[in-house]
């Protein structure tokens, strides 16, 4: 078998990755070499974990080069809404994953999508999660204008181990030498709850907790019923109660509260 120059450049690219594990500039030059092979127009690597909020290790420049707003929104509560993040505390497991395998139904409907997503990542996001252990997923996120092609696609899956590999190698040195600590995330249902009962004077159960976060990140009924082993009536009742509970007649309203209960 021959080796084409694009594999010998790959390799030799592979090679320098490694040499630079315990660089500042590692996550530059990872990102570099995909864009050889795959167009993307923003990324981001973050440390998905339940007890803490989402870490961020890189990412791209903000416009102007300062902090992007919509990002720390994100991290100030709106990742609890990311079909990403909640695919990975849902069935943590190493792997390429893109938008379309993890979106609810709805998810274009979402106002998170709408005042979030098509303004932030835009049109479509792949990502490369390596777990670390039972709770803590390493993930490089990229993020298009355009919907990423199938031969893209077919590209990042077949270069994802030795992506993922690297993601691996490269975290001891996150560990040790992490820009930031991590900020505790309190359970969305207790900071969700808290701040529903200060806002609207609303004591809301648990399961309509549950059914209303699934709704916002897009979920159908019958999606809901699945994922918390009930009926699709069941759902419904759920729904009006705390439609009732909360004086509101539309998601949109629900997602205000969220909102000002993430504090974003």
């Amino acid at each position: 078998m021959t080796l084409s120059l694009q594999d010998i450049a790959w390799h030799r690219s592979v090679g320098q990755l490694i040499e630079a594990l315990d660089k500042p500039n590692f996550w530059t030059l990872l990102v570099r070499l995909l864009g050889q092979y795959v167009t993307f127009d923003s990324w981001v690597v973050l440390l998905f974990s339940s007890e803490l909020r989402p870490q961020v290790f890189a990412e791209c420049p903000g416009v102007g080069g300062g902090p992007d707003p919509l990002f720390q929104d994100y991290l100030n509560g709106l990742y609890l809404l990311d079909p990403f993040y909640i695919a990975s505390r849902e069935q943590a497991q190493t792997g390429f994953f893109h938008l379309a395998e993890v979106a609810p139904e709805y998810f274009e409907q979402t106002e998170y999508y709408q005042r979030y997503f098509r303004l932030n990542v835009v049109a479509d996001e792949i990502q490369l999660n390596c777990q670390l252990d039972a709770d803590r997923t390493l993930c490089l996120s990229l993020g298009s204008t355009q919907r990423f092609t199938t031969e893209q696609i077919a590209l990042l899956s077949l270069i994802q181990p030795w992506v993922i590999a690297l993601l691996r190698q490269r975290m001891p040195f996150e560990e040790l030498a992490p820009t930031q600590q991590p900020q505790p995330a309190a359970h969305w249902r207790t900071q969700l709850e808290a701040s529903v009962s200060q806002l609207k004077g609303a004591q809301l159960t648990v399961r309509e907790l549950d059914v209303g976060r699934l709704m916002l990140s897009g979920c159908s009924s019958k999606e809901i019923a699945r994922k918390l082993d009930i009926s699709v009536e069941t759902v419904k009742v759920h729904k009006k109660h705390m439609y009732s509970k909360l004086g509101i007649k539309s998601q949109s309203e629900l997602f205000s509260i969220f909102l000002q209960a993430q504090g974003a």
